[in-house]
């Protein structure tokens, strides 16, 4: 099994340098009192010991610049994992330290503990009660903690296992202290755990590239329909859609870079059919004559051109995401080319005309460019359904 990582996470002062320090064996971790943090960067801790590193972050302390830095500097970190060569950096477990001795879990450390965590949707979390001094009091916190996280439906299903533990003798008095315990049922169960956390960080990672494949391809085609809507509004004959061609084309071939479709002779085919399917010149001579249908819609040629030719393009760029996302995702092809022919042509014959009437019944003749190239983006991005990063 390859070496994971353990991301900890938690308050400032809550204990994360002493745990740290407790798991590895040595005092490696730098620890102090105060009244601030003593983890000041992400560090990253590893012994031949243990089969994991653990990877120990800054403390979300009571002040507003510095817990957004302690934020943003976990999700810099977690974002450089996406990046090839970078594996090392994959969260497979997290350790979420909660104080054993502060008696409460306000949900602003859970909201810190989501915010910090996106990426990793579906990596398991064990939550850490440091401090776990009074044995009456475990069961009450541990109760504390179920109820807490019950409550937070973005992240209850992560969580694993509720461990108390003391990271260093706690002396008491000279008759009485509190003995290190718990460390060694955490190291197990994160062992446990492992697996399937490495397997659920190569998903999250996956989910977290494709998200930002689509938000990227989104914007080339928001860039795509202005350009059409410009090109459409200009009053001229509009005729087979030719003037579009350009455009097209160069929106087909910057999305086709994004998903890392290569232009071989396959692939060229596949492109080809795309924009071939995509130009749908008889269904914009459909949608031209339904709107002026279209009793209430009183617009003049060049917006209604502008509406048809941002239409074309924004059909064509989302049929063309859902089309690629498909091959990069390994449900289909670029051999596929009968399937998307039908894939395109179901979805540009007359739901592209009853999409472009629900578009034009939201612009007026005094609507700018820039707005209608919006709503066009808008109507098509929901026609084809393309990534939504909750189903994934």
């Amino acid at each position: 099994m390859e070496r994971g990582n353990v991301l900890v996470i938690g308050n400032a002062g809550v204990g994360k340098s002493t745990l740290i320090n407790a798991v590895l064996g040595v005092e490696k971790a730098k620890t102090g009192w105060g009244t601030k943090g003593t983890t000041d960067k992400l560090t990253i801790y590893e012994s031949e010991k243990i089969p994991f590193r653990i990877i120990d972050t800054v403390g979300f302390e009571p002040s507003f610049i510095k817990e957004f830095n302690a934020i943003n500097a976990i999700k810099k970190w977690s974002k450089n994992s996406a990046r090839e060569g970078h594996k090392d950096n994959q969260i497979s477990v997290i350790w979420f330290c909660v104080e054993g001795t502060a008696g409460k879990l306000f949900p602003k450390a859970l909201k810190d503990l989501s915010k910090a965590t996106s990426i990793w949707g579906t990596v398991p979390a064990i939550v850490v009660i440091t401090k776990s001094y009074s044995f009456p009091d475990r069961e009450q916190n541990i109760e504390m903690v179920n109820n807490a996280f019950a409550e937070q439906k973005r992240y209850s299903n992560n969580i694993r296992k509720v461990i108390p533990v003391v990271a260093s003798t706690y002396v008491l008095n000279e008759n009485a202290y509190a003995a290190p315990d718990g460390i060694i049922e955490l190291i197990d169960a994160t062992n446990e755990l492992m697996p399937e956390g490495v397997k659920a960080s190569e998903k999250d990672i996956a989910a977290f590239k494709l998200k930002r494949k689509s938000a990227m391809a989104h914007g080339i085609t928001g860039v795509s329909t202005a350009a059409a809507v410009a090109v459409g509004a200009i009053p001229v004959p509009f005729a087979d859609a030719l003037m579009l061609s350009p455009i097209e084309i160069a929106e087909v071939n910057a999305l086709a870079q994004i998903y890392g479709i290569n232009k071989n002779e396959g692939s060229k085919q596949f492109l080809n059919s795309i924009v071939e399917v995509g130009t749908v010149s008889a269904a914009a001579k459909a949608a031209i004559s339904a709107l002026k249908a279209i009793p209430g819609i009183n617009l003049g040629a060049s917006v209604l051109n502008a509406i048809i030719a941002g239409s074309i393009v924004a059909a064509l760029g989302e049929g063309t995401i859902y089309a690629f996302e498909q091959v990069y995702l390994g449900k289909k092809s670029v051999a596929d080319i009968d399937w998307l022919k039908k894939v395109l042509e179901s979805k540009l014959s007359t739901t592209f005309t009853d999409t472009v009437k629900t578009i034009a019944e939201n612009i007026t003749q005094n609507t700018d460019g820039k707005a209608i190239a919006s709503i066009i983006s808008d109507a098509f991005i929901s026609l084809f359904n393309v990534y939504d990063s909750k189903k994934i």
